[in-house]
Parts: C-alpha cells; sequence; structure tokens
C-alpha cells in the first residue's frame, strides 16, 4: 500500500546543474519576484501573491499558494527554491568538518561488502551483495547450491552510473526460470517503467510499460501483469496483462478500480496456484483471484473472496487446499480464519476462526507453511512472532529485551519446518534466525556486521510515560552507557503516527555517532501507529489527530522530568506524516523544544486534501478527514501546521524535501517555510534544503542517505551545544 505519507524518509543536499546554474544567477539579485532579500546577512524571503484557496466551507487566502508549479519550471519557484538552498549553504559551511565526521563515522560502521543471507525459490539460491565503495548491490542467483556459480540478475552499480536517481522496486522471475522482469525508477517520483531480459544472455527486451506502480507478477512465461497508474493523480487504478513481444497500447485489461479511495496491488498466493488483486483503502478490504492459468486471459476468472464492507478489512492466502484470512471482521485488533476450497462458494458463513479475538495481541502478518501459519503479532507494545499448528498447538518465539522488534523473513518454499525471521533492538544488531515448527529448535543464519560497535557500550529502556487523558505512551530509549541521568543530557526524539505504521526499534549505523556523543535517543511510540493495537490507531487519526500530537509533547515532557533530558536541550525530528507531527509541535509546544528537524513534512493539509488533483489525496479521507465535510474541515484546520503558523518564537528548524516527491509534494514544506519566515519573531535559525533531484526518499543509494543525514545532525548538534 502506497501512502502520501508512507514513512519517515529524508531527503538531503542539492546538486543538479538546474540548481547550480540557478544559484550562480542569484549572485546578482533574484528573479523578479521571486524573493525580496538578497543580502547574505537575510534570509530569502518569497513574494506574497494572494490567491483563494476554494472551499465548500468557505475560502481562505494563500498568500505563497504561487509556489506550486506543478511542471516544476516556474523561474520564479526555482529561484526562490535555489535561494534557500545558497542560504542554506552559507549557514551550515562552518559545519562541514563536522558533517564529514559524521558521515566517516557513520561508513565507518558499515561492512562494505556485506551480503544478504541467500533464501531458496524453485531450486536456486538467490541474493545479493555489495562492492566496496558501490551504493548499489548486485542481486544474483545459484543454481542447486549456494556455491554454485552465481548468474548476475541485475548488476545494479552499472543499471545506475550517470543517473542522479536510480531504484528497482519489484522484481519477479518468470516460471520457467528464464527471464526476470522488474519495475524501475530513475526520477525519484515513484513512477516506474516495466522491463523484462533474458537471464542467461542479460539481453534486454523492448518490452517496456512507462508509469505503473513498482509490483510485477509473472501470469505465464510469456505474460506479465502489472498496475497502471493515473498520469495526473498517480493512482494505482488498473490491472493489465503484458504479453512479451506485443506493444503496451494492445495490453489486456484485467481489473480497473473505479473508486478513487482505493489502491491496488497484485500477487501470486503462497502455493503459486492463484494471482490476487487487492483492492484497499484506510476502511475496506477486496481481494479477487484467479488460477493461474486464466489470470492472463479472463478478467471472469477473478473471484472475490468476500465483498468489500466499510470497516471490514481482510487479506487472504492460500495453501494445501485451503485459504486462510487475516481479517478484522468480529475482530479489532485482527483474528486469522480458514476457509476450504470447497466451501468457498458460502463467503464468509464458510469461514472458520483459526486464533481468537483478542483485546491484548494485534496479528500484524501471517505466513502459511505446511502443517502450521506463522503469525506475526504485536503484544505489550513489541512484535513478536508466534508457531500455529494444524492441530491448535501455539509456540511463542521469545525474547531477552525490554523493547525488540521481530518480523518474519522470506520464506519462499511453505514446504518446510524452517520459518526465517528476524531480531533486532535499539542495541542488538538485526540478526537473522531460523526456528524449527516441530522442535524448536533455533539457528542464527546472520548478525548484521556493524563494524567497529560494542553494544555493551550501550544500554536499552521500555518507559510508559503518562499522556495528559491518562493514557501510558511507549517510549523506547537508548543512550550510552556512560550518560549519566541527572538532567544534562541531550536528546533525539523521534515519532512518526499515521496511518497505523509502527516504529520498531533497531540499529542505525548513522545514530551511533550520536550516542558516542551523549544524545539520548527516544522512539515516542505514539498513537496513530498501531504498536498497541487497532484502538491504538483510532484514538490517533480523524477526530483524534490530535493525540498524536499531544502524547509527543507529553513525551517529552515526561522525559525531561524524569530526568533523561535537559528541558533545553531537546531534538524532534519526524518525516513525511512524521514531519506533519513536527509541524504540529512547532506550533503547540515551540517553547519544548531548542531545534526541529521536519523532513519531506505533511504540513498544508487542508489545502492539499482539497484537491483530488494532488496524486494520492483520495485515498486519505479516511486518514485525515475530507476537508469537504465541515466537521473535518473546521478540525483539520485548527491542526493544519501552514495554517497556525503566528507571530511567535519558534525552535531552530531545519526543513528538508525533493522537488520530485510524488507524496508530500515540494510546495508544502516551501509555503511553510516561507510564511515562518514572514511570521517568527525569534532569532533562531530556519535552514531549507530542497533535494533538486530526488523524490520523496531523497536521492538514492546506501551512501546518500548518510551523507544527507550528516548535514541535519551537524546542525541539531551544534543547536544542542554538543561538542563535535
Amino acid at each position: 500500500m502506497t501512502m502520501r505519507r508512507s514513512r519517515p524518509a529524508v531527503t538531503g543536499m542539492a546538486g543538479s546543474a538546474l540548481a547550480a546554474s540557478l544559484i550562480g544567477g542569484l549572485i546578482g539579485g533574484l528573479i523578479a519576484g521571486a524573493a525580496s532579500a538578497q543580502q547574505t546577512d537575510a534570509p530569502p524571503r518569497a513574494a506574497k501573491r494572494p490567491h483563494q484557496v476554494a472551499s465548500p466551507n468557505g475560502a481562505r487566502n494563500d498568500d505563497y499558494y504561487w509556489l506550486r508549479d506543478d511542471t516544476r519550471k516556474n523561474p520564479d519557484m526555482l529561484g526562490y527554491l535555489a535561494a534557500e538552498n545558497a542560504w542554506a549553504d552559507a549557514r551550515l559551511a562552518s559545519l562541514t568538518p563536522l558533517k564529514t565526521r559524521l558521515y566517516d563515522e557513520t561508513v565507518a560502521h558499515i561492512k562494505q561488502d556485506d551480503g544478504s543471507v541467500p533464501y531458496r525459490k524453485h531450486g536456486y539460491w538467490y541474493g545479493s551483495r555489495y562492492q566496496t565503495g558501490a551504493d548499489y548491490p548486485i542481486v544474483e542467483r545459484r543454481k542447486g547450491s549456494v556455491t554454485a556459480p552465481a548468474e548476475i540478475l541485475f548488476d545494479q552499480p552499472a543499471m545506475a552510473k550517470g543517473l542522479s536517481y536510480f531504484s528497482i522496486g519489484d522484481y519477479a522471475v518468470s516460471p520457467d526460470d528464464a527471464r526476470i522482469a522488474w519495475a524501475e525508477d530513475i526520477v525519484g517520483r515513484r513512477q516506474f517503467a516495466l522491463k523484462v531480459k533474458n537471464i542467461a544472455t542479460g539481453r534486454i527486451t523492448t518490452d517496456t510499460v512507462a508509469n505503473i506502480e513498482p509490483n510485477v507478477v509473472w501470469a505465464d512465461d510469456r505474460t506479465v501483469l502489472y498496475v497502471e497508474k493515473d498520469p495526473v493523480t498517480l493512482r494505482g487504478y488498473r490491472v493489465k496483462a503484458h504479453v512479451l513481444g506485443t506493444p503496451a497500447t494492445t495490453d489486456r485489461l484485467l481489473y480497473e478500480e473505479k473508486d478513487d479511495t482505493y489502491q491496488m496491488g497484485i500477487a501470486r498466493t503462497a502455493d503459486d496456484r492463484f494471482v490476487c488483486i487487492g483492492v484497499q483503502s484506510t476502511v475496506s478490504d477486496e481481494q479477487r483471484c484467479a488460477p493461474v492459468a486464466g489470470a492472463a486471459t479472463s478478467p471472469a476468472a477473478f473471484a472475490v473472496i468476500a465483498p468489500r464492507a466499510r470497516e471490514f478489512r481482510y487479506h487472504a492466502d492460500h495453501l494445501g487446499g485451503r485459504w486462510i484470512v487475516r481479517t478484522n471482521r468480529d475482530a479489532k485488533n485482527y483474528k486469522l480464519v480458514t476457509i476450504a476450497d470447497a466451501d468457498m462458494a458460502r463467503g464468509t458463513a464458510g469461514w472458520r476462526d483459526l486464533t481468537p479475538a483478542s483485546d491484548t495481541v494485534f496479528i500484524e502478518d501471517f505466513r502459511p507453511f505446511a502443517g502450521f501459519v506463522a503469525v506475526d503479532q504485536r503484544e505489550g507494545g513489541n512484535r513478536m512472532i508466534r508457531l500455529l499448528t494444524d492441530a491448535g498447538a501455539s509456540q511463542a518465539v521469545k525474547a531477552d529485551e525490554p523493547g525488540y522488534r521481530m518480523a518474519l523473513d522470506v520464506n519462499e518454499e511453505p514446504d518446510t519446518p524452517w520459518v526465517r525471521y528476524t531480531y533486532g533492538s535499539l542495541v542488538t544488531p538485526t540478526t537473522t534466525y531460523e526456528v524449527n515448527a516441530r522442535t524448536g529448535e533455533r539457528r542464527v543464519l546472520k548478525v548484521a556486521p556493524v563494524p567497529g560497535y560494542d553494544p555493551a557500550k550501550y544500554v536499552t529502556e521500555r518507559v510508559w510515560a503518562p499522556a495528559r487523558d491518562g493514557t501510558r505512551i511507549p517510549v523506547s530509549l537508548v543512550h550510552a552507557r556512560g550518560v549519566k541521568r541527572d538532567g544534562t543530557a541531550p536528546l533525539l526524539q523521534y515519532a512518526y503516527g499515521s496511518y497505523g505504521i509502527s516504529m520498531d526499534p533497531g540499529i542505525d549505523p548513522g545514530r551511533i555517532g550520536l550516542l558516542d556523543r551523549g544524545v539520548v535517543f527516544a522512539i515516542a511510540h505514539i498513537r496513530g501507529g498501531q504498536e498497541m493495537g487497532r484502538g491504538w490507531y483510532d484514538d490517533g487519526h480523524l477526530l483524534n489527530k490530535r493525540n498524536s500530537f499531544t502524547d509527543f509533547i507529553d513525551v517529552t515532557r515526561y522525559l525531561v522530568a524524569q530526568r533523561y533530558a535537559a528541558k533545553d536541550r531537546v531534538a524532534a525530528m519526524g518525516g513525511s506524516a512524521g514531519g506533519l507531527l513536527m509541524g504540529g509541535i512547532a506550533n503547540m509546544a515551540p517553547a519544548d523544544y531548542r531545534v526541529i528537524i521536519a523532513q519531506v513534512p505533511f504540513v498544508d493539509v487542508v489545502t492539499t486534501m482539497l484537491d483530488a488533483s494532488i496524486p494520492l489525496t483520495t485515498f486519505e479521507y479516511d486518514e485525515w478527514g475530507n476537508p469537504a465535510q465541515k466537521p473535518y474541515y473546521d478540525y483539520m484546520l485548527g491542526y493544519s501546521p501552514y495554517d497556525n503558523v503566528t507571530a511567535r518564537a519558534y525552535p531552530a528548524m531545519y526543513v528538508g524535501t525533493g522537488l520530485w516527491d510524488s507524496q508530500v509534494q515540494y510546495y508544502e514544506p516551501a509555503k511553510w517555510v516561507a510564511k515562518l519566515r514572514e511570521l517568527k519573531t525569534d532569532a533562531n535559525p530556519l535552514l531549507f534544503r530542497i533535494n533538486m533531484e530526488a523524490g520523496h526518499g531523497g536521492k538514492s543509494g546506501r551512501f546518500e542517505r548518510f551523507r544527507q543525514n550528516a548535514e541535519w545532525q551537524a546542525f541539531m548538534l551544534q543547536q544542542l551545544g554538543v561538542a563535535g
């Protein structure tokens, strides 16, 4: 499921020739009307151009609406963005040595020639490996054993050469193991292109389809299924079948979703017997599946598992003559049910409970195996694995830390007793295990190497912070063992809190340098996620969205009161929908934070959600509300960060965006920064970094992310008074 604000991404430094030429042109003054301050001692100021934003609930004036340009070619707009980048460059110049040290320290914690744990499928072992210094991995397979000669599937370093952005989304090998199809993005706007090549020869075919989702499935040896995007809204809305060697214009339409509040994906079932099309909204799912033999040629072959209904969600998989379904039917936190093939015609009347409904256990995912089901679930704020046999026996995989994350890993072959999963925490490197569902034996397949890292030097805790309404908010903490709890330490607090996406603890090589400098790091598991179950999400979206903001603020105040941190040394960080959180706390509790890092922030809530032409807006009416309806309009207007900027003192701020972002359009943070510059009364630095060559996730490549992070980290440490 692709959501507008779906992941807490980061952006970084601009570097395109376009940006460079514009910055050069700013020496003698900005393009007329784009900004009003060219002096090196004054930040850029965007021109004010009144514009009425219409809605059924009245019009609002927006002086900075002109910064929106869907073509991304407006010279005034580009001039303003270039001026902001130039301003950030000048203000950050003195931090270059610290930025370099932070980046070098991070890279020192990365095993550069690392590889994945191979997994088996159809007699081949698949895996990936990095070469030293490479930004992208080589993806390969070996026939029969992990020591057999490698067949290169993707030489990504070569494929990405000369490109400022490169990403492979989904890829799939044909049933006869001869060809591979993949989705490729070279812009960063998540408009992928379908490509196919012969594995043995390496020859890329002439088959290509533009503007698709990163999701491809083979129906047979000659036919690839894909999801076509709407060219304006970028909503995936049609499933089509492409026969190799034929023009894309003749691709067969298998399904079209007419309701623009739904999005879709395609997949094969665990036993490879069915191809399924899943459509999903915030509160409803529908899945239609066809036997593989008819999936490419007959739209009528796709039968609905259960018809859609509001507040009814489910996902089905098939193995061993039965369907297994994760559903919220009579189970708010989800349960598993099973349906015999012979009972499919009975609809939900044929469903039989496999697990009970629970108020404390939230089922996140599952994977069927021969004779048992591996269940990925949450309990007490932690994600864990439970094995459930067909005979009804249940076995939990154990953990020894207060805050951790387990998750099912790649399990492509269901006819095995061995279940592969990963485990990690804020101090324990990600470890890949497999456990035997019959004997309970567990073995380590790999511990992710973190050179120069000693987990004994760090301490992790799980604390519970009281929110203002009495709710206890789980918080995952980590700090160096020598940091004293005396109210003097600097704190970096992070959260997301939307879409039911949970933020689980894990090691980040880019965070180790912060911990070594005495920074306490905390993840606030605020409402809006699903760490504590579906009710946790319900209490943090729509007309309960303010709980996400107040939870974050209350966690900060609790950690300060408990002397984990100094009151005047608190940093807050969030991206995407977490950037909305940052904008909200900046307006609601600016005095609680010394510095705020807001990456690709969704800050112009009402205007964006009024515009159905903006990519992905219609998916999200059940997440934020539809502002065409007055109760939602009034509520959203009350917290929308852009609409609530006033003349007051704000913390130091670092704001990042990407010009080609399709999820949070660049003009949201651009407008927000412009309004902050106009109204804020403090002298604290406000820096706006626009990546002119990337989208929601910033520039691609494993090292580039750390280069980008090093900049905001250096700025943050300076503001917190931490020695470099």
